[in-house]
């Protein structure tokens, strides 16, 4: 024990100091949420359209930004309800999915590896994570001004997507860490029933230090609307965003940052900490579909704080969400078991689970930037392609991907993201992309172009959140070793890790 607790001293001490490159800036404005935010042209500022934006100035606006110096009370209900959503997608939301789909010895693992991640990223977030993601540093990480959310009071304000309409900046920190703590948890799903909990919790640590952090801050951080005033002030603010919203990348909660950054870190981990004991041999069934629907359901359910609360306000955008993440996630359910039907003869309760899920993961990206009917053609997508990610693909891998993390998080997230640039489009009924010098939709959308954005995104994820993976489970496994014993793992974790069992009889 007293070993573990040096190792977790060291990589705190790495986590603060690593981050050296990223320049001690002030503070910046608060940041409005990078989900839409990341909707950025390189020659303009752009985000969903808001509702309340259509009714702005014209471009000839003042060079002096209007200051955000009041909180829309509904905004802020809406958050702070999608913030308490958010947090019910993880616990019990996900460790009930993941629970029900190991085996019986290992149940009580999962729900003690979600809830602990859960609870230490949460932590880390208040601590560190917040300045690092969303404080102007440089196009990579931000900065160390707001460490343990220094500056941040009930009376400071974050932007919204709207010029002159603010939320509480504690009620924009909660939301973005119920992302940041989820998406930590998400990854245990590739090798669970055969890690060490010490070195989940110390990979925990080092993968949300230089993977999410600096993902988040290249997608998502940006000036806030109203720092765009005349095409020079857009392209002075342009140049302080993150790497992939400079470029104009598409990402309105989480295609990116979320499910493809967790999935490639779940598929290198299946790797490296190798397969279970007996896999391929002996039947390894799910212990319980009773569970792992009652956990799809509170993740669809909470999924709508997920995706409608990026929106950042309580408008349209957020209702187009909200719709969207309905019907695509119910496609998506429709076509997996239909398939599966087709395919195996039998439509089962596991594949209509899990087509809910990949519609929900499919969704996120586009969620406020494309039409009712896209996010209907992105569910029915997302159905059939997730489906072979976790029969066909996963084969190719030969990865031991235990609950198919990369099958459905990453296939059905590189997919969500190409699409949102396809259905985006305006003349697809999506919502194009807001020019806040113009306040007006840009007339130049390229379906084409965009493509090319969100694939570089994709390809920046897979690299930067691949390697970040490869070395700190390496660290980990040169320290504390990644896995159990062999005798342990066949008795199964709870008794051996935990010393309690998720069902005494």
């Amino acid at each position: 024990m007293k070993k573990l607790f040096a190792w977790v001293a060291l990589v705190g001490a790495i986590a603060f100091a690593a981050p050296s490159f990223a320049e001690e800036a002030a503070a910046s404005a608060p940041v409005a949420e990078a989900s839409a935010a990341s909707a950025a042209a390189a020659d303009k500022a752009v985000a969903s359209a808001p509702a309340a934006a259509t009714a702005s100035a014209a471009a000839s606006a003042p060079a002096a930004a209007p200051i955000v110096d009041t909180v829309n009370k509904g905004d802020n209900t809406w958050i702070l309800v999608s913030s308490a959503l958010v947090i019910l997608m993880s616990i019990p939301g996900l460790a009930l999915f993941y629970g029900g789909l190991v085996r019986s010895k290992n149940m009580l693992s999962v729900l003690v590896q979600v809830f602990t991640i859960f609870s230490l990223l949460s932590l880390l977030w208040v601590v560190y994570g917040y300045s690092l993601a969303f404080t102007e540093g440089n196009a990579f990480i931000g900065g160390f001004s707001k460490v343990l959310l220094k500056g941040v009071t009930p009376d400071s304000i974050a932007a919204t997507f709207s010029k002159g309409v603010g939320i509480s900046e504690l009620a924009y920190v909660v939301f973005q860490g119920a992302f940041a703590a989820i998406t930590g948890c998400l990854i245990i799903g590739s090798f669970a029933e055969r890690a060490k909990f010490s070195a989940i919790l110390v990979f925990s640590v080092l993968w949300f230090t230089f993977a999410y952090l600096p993902i988040a801050h290249m997608v998502w951080y940006w000036a806030g609307p109203d720092a765009y005033t005349t095409q020079a002030a857009a392209d002075a603010a342009n140049a302080t965003g993150g790497f992939m919203f400079q470029k104009g990348a598409l990402d309105f909660a989480g295609g990116t940052v979320v499910h493809i950054n967790a999935a490639i870190a779940g598929l290198i981990g299946a790797y490296l900490v190798g397969k279970r004991v007996g896999f391929g041999k002996e039947a390894m069934t799910p212990h319980s579909l009773t569970l792992t629907m009652v956990g799809a359901s509170l993740l669809w359910f909470g999924w709508f704080g997920f995706n409608a609360g990026s929106a950042l306000e309580a408008n349209g955008t957020a209702a187009l969400a909200f719709v969207n993440t309905w019907v695509a996630t119910a496609a998506a359910t429709l076509s997996w078991l239909f398939a599966e039907w087709v395919l195996k003869g039998k439509p089962s309760m596991l594949g209509a689970a899990s087509g809910a899920v990949a519609g929900l993961v499919a969704v996120t990206p586009a969620a406020g930037f494309v039409g009712v009917g896209g996010a209907i053609v992105i569910g029915l997508a997302a159905g059939v392609v997730c489906l072979w990610g976790v029969h066909g693909l996963k084969k190719l891998l030969g990865a031991d991907d235990a609950l198919d993390v990369f099958g459905v998080h990453g296939v059905g997230g590189i997919l969500g993201a190409l699409l949102t640039g396809v259905f985006a489009s305006p003349s697809l009924g999506g919502t194009g992309v807001w020019d806040y010098v113009a306040n007006k939709v840009a007339a130049d959308y390229s379906i084409s172009s965009q493509l090319v954005v969100q694939g570089t995104g994709i390809l920046v994820t897979l690299v930067w959140s691949g390697i970040v993976s490869f070395i700190a489970y390496k660290v980990v496994d040169l320290t504390i070793g990644l896995r159990v014993k062999e005798d342990e793992e066949r008795e199964g974790l709870d008794v051996n890790s935990h010393g309690e069992k998720a069902y005494n009889q």
